[in-house]
């Protein structure tokens, strides 16, 4: 790619020299996803590839839902082993492909992975779920848009012990270069954290090291960052630990790893800011949310439907 087309050109047809190779013209399908333009953008999706899992599935009549996840918790715990577990583990690989293009199945998706061990038939139920999510947005895709800046900029988010099974957090982030979402993420957290400042601090340093190697990706390419990028934090004593070493007395048993955000802040590289929670877009990577709260943030993920 390149902002020079005589350029580009030249470059491709050296490769034609050596490399037998075809140009195949704007992109339209690729790997299973459909680029569609836009107005101001393209619009990266994976209907057909949604509509084969659901195939696979026998789900394609299924009634949608408006979450992957439901905030109720269930009380029944039906240990039960699912019939088929490499069914299971088939379906829940297709949908981790498929979070390429809808950082909104993030969440759902990494739960599901959690349990291809030993699925039960409540995971199956869970997955059920999901899918049906799926098909009833089966047009949504993720939408790159024009953008004048340029500017790199991190929502950092963790549910402090929200495993029940082992009490570990789960992080989550969402990076944007201008106003596109350009790299995400949903991990549970490799050590159970003894506080929910100490869960968001490691969620911070997680963060920190992704937006590092984006800004030195886009150093290489010859766009630098005009200004140090913003992590945007919605705990208060996190973010005070990443600039108060004072408070390092109280975290003597956090692997020494995650303290290098704290040396990226002094360093002026990293800039740590407070944000309310519920301005907190990666909320959607770290919990089940109520309809209205899942729907706003997909939509400030630039997650939309296909236009007719």
């Amino acid at each position: 790619m390149g902002s020079d087309s005589s350029r580009v050109d030249g470059l491709v047809a050296q490769l034609a020299r050596t490399f037998k190779i075809r140009d195949m013209g704007p992109p339209s399908f690729f790997l299973g996803i459909e680029t569609m333009s836009l107005s101001d953008g393209i619009l990266l999706s994976q209907r057909r590839y949604i509509q084969d899992i659901l195939r696979r599935a026998g789900m394609v009549d299924c009634k949608p839902v408006s979450t992957p996840i439901s905030v109720a918790r269930s009380d029944v715990d039906d240990s039960t082993p699912f019939a088929d577990p490499t069914h299971y583990r088939s379906i829940a690989g297709a949908l981790q492909y498929l979070t390429v293009t809808r950082p909104d199945l993030s969440y759902a998706v990494n739960r599901l992975c959690q349990r291809m061990q030993s699925p039960t038939t409540a995971d199956w139920a869970v997955m059920k779920r999901v899918l049906r999510y799926v098909k009833g947005t089966l047009g949504m895709g993720l939408c790159i848009r024009k953008s004048e800046s340029l500017a790199l900029h991190a929502f950092s988010d963790s549910d402090w012990a929200g495993n029940p099974d082992d009490r570990k957090s789960t992080s989550g982030f969402a990076v944007f270069l201008g106003s596109n979402l350009i790299t995400w993420s949903c991990r549970e957290q490799r050590t159970v954290a003894r506080s929910s400042t100490e869960a968001e601090y490691k969620a911070l340093a997680d963060v920190a090291a992704e937006v590092t190697w984006l800004v030195s990706l886009l150093r290489k390419i010859g766009f630098p960052p005009d200004a140090a990028p913003g992590l945007w934090c919605d705990n208060l004593g996190a973010t005070y630990l990443c600039a108060n070493p004072v408070f390092h007395a109280r975290t003597k048993h956090v692997e020494i790893d995650y303290h290098f955000v704290r040396d990226k802040v002094a360093k002026k590289e990293l800039q740590v800011h407070f944000i309310s929670t519920k301005d907190q877009l990666a909320d959607i990577f770290t919990k089940p949310l109520a309809s209205a709260r899942f729907s706003l943030l997909r939509d400030k993920l630039n997650i939309s439907n296909a236009p007719p």
